[in-house]
């Protein structure tokens, strides 16, 4: 007997324009070009969405005509609060919307600020921070503001892999949109307007703060079998005569990227059991990188689903991937999977 989800089927806008790989071919898109494809999904009627996915803006235009798209699939949702959410991964929009060049933990403490109070975005995170190249650990930093625009730190702390991966981005934001609305479901907020939390809800009690430890237990670990895979595959392309090294240093990169393609599919098991290592921490308005407050775990089950200068910042906002890196394939595979955990638990209380 089949059972009816208890999550409706999503429709995602998804728009990303980054190759990830130093050549490509093709011409870029332009901001009138963006602008135009709306129109056209517009003139369709086929623009009920209930997400937006953004990934990397190569300009100012592109970012403009992105936020042009956002309000106005914001305002189509007015009436059905807490039915549009809008996600977006880009380094470039947080310079240009907070107008911070982020190079220290205060200003990134003020970019957030200004993020929440000026252009009233809910919530945000920012990965991979890292001030000292040296460090051997990395910063996620995330916030919910308050009513008045306030925001609630908190920051996870992550050890670095030495490797680059291309596509992480597009993947953090997908799995986070996909575990903020679980969260946000599980808190009784998905009628909520922009999924926020009542202000005497502590940094660490947040859906987001939850939903990025979920996030990153999955990220890490995939991350970690990616880059010993990857190792594995370099070793096995040098070669006994050494054929490797002697190839340009074009090809060597490209062969290097394509090692490093992360191993999503082959990890399901990791996205939809994550184990989390790694607990939010606390952050006032300063600079308390050392003696944050760390959240500890509680006694309930985890649930099953479906690098920096600070790099990569997600914006949340309701009103890469193996074979594909785009931001709706992870996003697809995550909320299927989230699907069919749903059903399980329907029709089979008994299961885990």
């Amino acid at each position: 007997m089949s059972v009816e989800p208890l999550v409706p089927e999503t429709r995602v806008l998804a728009i990303a324009s980054h190759v990830g790989t130093p050549q490509s071919k093709g011409t870029k898109t332009s901001a009138e070009e963006i602008s135009d494809l709306y129109t056209g999904l517009k003139q369709s009627h086929l623009t009920d969405f209930d997400i937006m996915l953004t990934g990397y803006a190569p300009n100012a235009e592109a970012v403009d005509a992105i936020g042009a798209i956002g309000r106005d699939l914001k305002l189509k949702a007015s009436t059905r609060t807490g039915s549009f959410f809008w996600g977006a991964s880009s380094n470039t929009a947080s310079i240009l919307l907070s107008e911070v060049e982020i190079t220290s933990p205060s200003d990134l403490i003020d970019a957030i600020t200004r993020l929440h109070k000026n252009h009233r975005i809910p919530h945000i995170i920012v990965t991979s921070v890292r001030f000292d190249p040296s460090s051997p650990v990395i910063y996620v930093v995330g916030s919910t503001s308050c009513a008045d625009g306030s925001p609630r730190l908190f920051k996870i702390d992550v050890p670095a892999i030495d490797c680059f991966f291309s596509g992480t981005g597009d993947m953090f934001a997908a799995l986070t949109v996909v575990r903020l609305r679980e969260a946000v479901s599980d808190e009784g907020l998905s009628a909520t307007k922009s999924w926020r939390s009542p202000d005497d809800v502590d940094a660490l009690d947040l859906p987001l703060a939850k939903a990025t430890e979920k996030v990153l237990g999955s990220m890490h670990t995939i991350l970690e079998k990616t880059k010993l895979a990857r190792d594995a595959e370099l070793e096995k392309m040098s070669g006994p005569q050494g054929a490797f090294e002697k190839d340009s240093e074009k090809r060597i990169h490209l062969r290097k990227t394509k090692a490093a393609e992360v191993r999503l599919v082959r990890n399901l098991a990791d996205l939809r059991w994550p184990a989390i290592e790694h607990r939010a921490q606390a952050l006032g308005t300063r600079e308390r990188w050392n003696s944050a407050k760390i959240r500890q775990p509680t006694d309930q089950p985890e649930r099953d689903l479906y690098h920096l200068t600070p790099e990569k910042t997600f914006f949340g906002s309701p009103c890469a991937a193996e074979p594909s890196r785009s931001p709706y394939a992870v996003f697809q595979l995550c909320h299927d999977l989230y699907l069919r955990r749903i059903n399980l638990k329907s029709s089979a209380p008994h299961m885990h």
